[in-house]
């Protein structure tokens, strides 16, 4: 196999799809295993930052001086590390190969020709707006209760806390359904209902932020802009932090981490037409890439791309992915067709693209998906009242 080791993320003992069944074994509710050893507390406070990562953090300690005075502990997002699987395994407990949400957008009937963006619900790229939602129902896309619901059925209030244009969205009908939703405002607003639905009874509050990771994907990591957010975000952890009570606790995480890429680090496909001999379509994302191929042609499609990549990427066919763990210990039977008949994950400084398909993410400078620490590698951050 080409490239270096590869990092499988720690599925089973410090990955996403650990920390919710570790929060809600804290609380107490039967059924959850505690991988991550937390104590007991009654009321719990999850904050989610998108695009936050761990090595990020650990390099801005002057503008998150309260999230780094406190990040002691990482894990690892599983891959894709992207946010439709992040969120997956955050809200279901799971792993991408068991929830299903396996990328930024991958295959789903019955398109044969253009994959599912996962955050939209619709056929991805260039191309009519197709809304899947009732062709591919998203209760039926991750049909296994969530974690979320599984805690509501044992009397805990669930209150999920984020963007309006979120709630009841495809993505949290798939994976994050089981509580009631309350929109927030801006930043103030979110930690204000934050702390009020933590409340007396035994409780558990999603609360999330998407805009550190639009700033570093459109501005950069590198960016003042993306500091200045992270600066932001500091004071919200902060500010929810010191609303705490005895007995209530928050946890601050994120879905991923980011690189940017210089216009160097781009590969277009159209330029290459050796990557797109022999595939009908490309899902993910720039730094993880599911190739779908025509009938047959999934070894020379890997062997092209190896041959063009493999210096940057690791590049494995779905089976030999499946058996090294990408996508968790187990791949059900029903989600093994969302994975690409090839796979490819930067190592190296690269990012594939294919501009007349998705001409927005051509133009971003910060990306993620990979396996790299930069990339995977989140903050576990735990304060008590």
């Amino acid at each position: 196999m080409n490239g270096p080791p590869v990092p499988i993320p720690a599925y089973g003992r410090g990955s996403l799809a650990e920390l919710t069944p570790s929060l809600f074994a804290a609380l107490r509710i039967p059924g959850f295993e505690n991988a991550l050893e937390v104590e007991p507390f009654r009321q719990v406070s999850l904050l989610v930052i998108d695009g936050l990562g761990w090595e990020l953090l650990r390099g801005h300690p002057e503008d998150a001086p309260f999230l780094h005075g406190h990040a002691a502990q990482a894990l690892t997002t599983g891959f894709p590390a992207t946010t439709a699987s992040s969120l997956g395994s955050i809200g279901t407990g799971r792993p991408p190969g068991e929830h299903g949400l396996v990328g930024y957008c991958f295959a789903v009937p019955p398109s044969e020709d253009r994959p599912m963006n996962a955050l939209k619900w619709q056929l991805y790229g260039s191309g009519p707006q197709v809304d899947l939602r009732e062709a591919f129902p998203p209760e039926l896309a991750q049909p296994r209760p969530t974690a979320f619901e599984r805690a509501a059925a044992e009397g805990v209030k669930v209150t999920l806390i984020g963007p309006g244009y979120l709630a009841r969205s495809p993505l949290e009908r798939a994976v994050l359904r089981g509580g009631r939703y309350r929109f927030a405002l801006g930043m103030g607003d979110l930690a204000s209902e934050a702390t009020r639905a933590l409340g007396e009874e035994r409780s558990f509050t999603y609360a999330y932020h998407p805009a550190l990771d639009t700033t570093g994907h459109v501005r950069g990591i590198a960016s003042e802009a993306w500091a200045l957010e992270l600066r932001h975000v500091d004071r919200v952890a902060a500010d929810i932090a010191d609303r705490l009570r005895p007995g209530q606790a928050m946890v601050v995480t994120g879905d991923h981490g980011m690189v940017d890429l210089d216009r160097a680090d781009r590969v277009e496909v159209a330029d290459h037409p050796q990557l797109m001999a022999g595939v009908r379509m490309l899902g993910g994302e720039a730094r993880a890439r599911h190739v779908y191929t025509a009938a047959r042609a999934g070894e020379d499609v890997a062997a092209a791309w190896r041959g063009s990549l493999g210096d940057r990427m690791w590049v494995r066919t779905r089976d030999e992915a499946i058996a090294e763990g990408w996508f968790g210990p187990i791949v059900d039977d029903d989600v093994r067709p969302r994975i690409g008949d090839v796979v490819a994950a930067a190592f190296g400084a690269v990012g594939v693209f294919q501009k007349e398909v998705d001409s927005r993410q051509a133009e971003f400078v910060g990306h993620h998906g990979s396996m790299t620490k930069d990339e995977q590698l989140v903050p576990f951050i735990l304060v008590r009242g």
